[in-house]
């Protein structure tokens, strides 16, 4: 079994992990809806994907009590 022969420094170990970062989600506007989405990505609230409707979506039906 293979044993380091000496101990990695802090710097060595930083300098490893240092592409190891998260990168952020690119999150846009839906330029229909004004909703954030990814880009290139069909909007999960319209439908709308490059200025056409390409998904169907159900509408929620909101019953009021009385």
């Amino acid at each position: 079994m293979a044993v380091p022969k000496k101990k990695t420094s802090q710097s060595r170990r930083n300098m490893r992990r240092s592409h190891h970062a998260l990168t952020p989600v690119n999150v846009q506007e839906c330029p229909n809806c004004g909703s954030p989405k990814l880009s290139h990505h069909v909007c999960t609230s319209c439908g709308h994907y490059k200025g056409r409707q390409v998904l169907k979506l159900r509408t929620a039906v909101v019953e009021t009590e009385e």
